[in-house]
């Protein structure tokens, strides 16, 4: 297993939280993948959210099986996933939370 690590929460998501600071380089993947490894682009902190696949603009940024955002620039696979490039979906109407799944309770929150 390689040093560097990332975590994929849910089957459905899109991006891994780094585990570690991370370099530009080769790093494990853990949890619900398919893929065992992956390029990162450049140094990602630990927390820090890593692509899975290559995004569009406006493609929808899945985490914890739900939607958190979408890209507003074009990002690759091991490319860092923040502000910089994608668009939070949380606003004031999104502040109640399913517990169990973390998605919002209200339906049309993301369009």
């Amino acid at each position: 297993m390689l040093k560097q690590r990332a975590y994929v929460v849910h089957p459905d998501d899109n991006v891994a939280t780094a585990l570690d600071d991370l370099t530009a380089g080769p790093i494990s993947l853990l949890g619900e993948t398919l893929t065992d490894c992956l390029g990162v682009q450049s140094a990602i902190k630990l927390g820090h959210k890593i692509a899975l696949k290559n995004f569009k603009t406006g493609e929808p940024v899945i985490k914890f099986g739900v939607k958190i955002g979408e890209t507003h620039k074009i990002c690759k696979a091991g490319d860092w996933v923040h502000l910089h490039n994608m668009k939070s979906c949380y606003d004031h109407r999104s502040n109640e939370f399913d517990p169990d799944s973390g998605a919002t309770r209200e339906k049309d929150v993301y369009r």
